[in-house]
């Protein structure tokens, strides 16, 4: 029996894999205990996702498991030994400002509950993969000393800098920035779980997502760009742009396209791996953008107000450069532009998915 074991499994990247690996004939083990309600709020909660995922995948097995608690991690490890193929990390605290509130909490379920996850799977299925969901963030603000140019609707690369054709790469420092809390807690996970992979010699990898998205995504104003922007946008409430007139960018990519990532990483695993995953210039916006794009689709204007004080080590540009992947997974394609990104969300608040 092939199991896939993935944490944060009622989330927005846990819950696309949960589908995926099961429409591949896994068996799929999830552990998810709604800690994203403890962080945001009950409209953050992924309650309703879990119990669909438990409708709906017949090979779909729930575990209402804290990552941190590693005596009940361990158990499960046990329970399914060598079965296990693939873990799939995605559970996380996700928030600049809500870890600077709890450092404590965010650092062990960032770092500490990582390296427990690795040690067990080192202990019990070492020939598993273990995909990690890191993020741009690990960069810090050290993006931010890019040559920029305003735009009327946007920053944007200097175009004669090397990284304006295709984004940044993972050759970019991770060292003498400043992060945020949240980017220290994950790239203490990041660092681990590349060691993990180089010391002991396991399949580990490292996505450095920039803003993954879609419609499953449990937005709200802490974390979540696209879809809690859409929410505002249907229910007429106020929507706030923090800093940078409105005009820093993202990319953005799909949980399914993410998700076909690990698919291709799964089939032909490398050790100690790190992969920057965005949607590069083929799907990016500014904020400015992205509020014009909510209000041609939802045919109202949005209630916006502006603070002028910037979220602390937020990216003013970023747009991923994913060439490396795509240069060992040459199979690998985006489906899903910001527009159709967008639509999806859209259909997806006003009930209609």
């Amino acid at each position: 029996m092939n199991i896939a074991l993935i944490t944060g499994s009622a989330g927005l990247v846990g819950a696309e894999a949960a589908r995926w690996f099961c429409e591949q004939g896994f068996h799929v083990v999830g552990l998810d205990n709604d800690l994203r309600k403890t962080f945001f709020g009950p409209q953050a909660s992924t309650r309703a996702v879990r119990e669909a995922l438990e409708a709906t995948l017949p090979n779909y097995r729930h575990r209402q498991v804290d990552i941190r608690d590693l005596a009940a991690v361990e158990e499960v490890f046990r329970e399914y030994g060598t079965d296990i193929q693939v873990v799939i990390h995605a559970a996380a605290q996700p928030s600049h400002e809500w870890a600077a509130k709890d450092p404590l909490t965010d650092f062990g379920v960032n770092a500490v509950a990582t390296l427990g996850l690795l040690e067990t799977l080192r202990q019990n299925c070492p020939q598993a993969c273990f995909i990690f969901m890191s993020t741009n963030k690990v960069y810090g603000d050290t993006p931010n000393r890019l040559p920029l140019v305003e735009r009327e609707s946007r920053w944007e690369l200097d175009p004669t800098h090397t990284y304006y054709t295709h984004g940044i790469d993972e050759t970019m420092s991770i060292d003498q920035s400043l992060h945020s809390l949240f980017g220290a807690s994950k790239l203490a996970a990041d660092v681990i779980v590349q060691e993990y992979g180089r010391y002991f010699g396991l399949f580990t990898v490292c996505f450095r997502g920039g803003c993954i998205t879609g419609p499953g995504h449990a937005g709200v104003e802490l974390h979540g760009f696209l879809s809690y922007l859409m929410k505002c946008a249907v229910e007429g409430r106020t929507y706030s742009v923090f800093g940078y007139q409105g005009k820093q960018v993202r990319d953005n990519l799909h949980a399914y396209d993410l998700v076909q990532m690990f698919w291709q990483f799964y089939q032909q695993p490398r050790v100690g791996e790190v992969y920057n995953a965005g949607g590069g210039r083929f799907s990016n916006c500014s904020v400015q953008e992205a509020i014009q794009l909510a209000e041609e689709l939802t045919q109202r204007e949005l209630p916006r107000r502006y603070d002028d004080q910037a979220r602390r080590g937020d990216h003013v540009w970023w747009i991923s450069d994913t060439r490396k992947f795509e240069a060992h997974y040459p199979r690998w394609q985006r489906q899903y532009d910001t527009r159709r990104i967008m639509q999806e969300i859209h259909l997806a608040v006003t009930g209609r998915v």
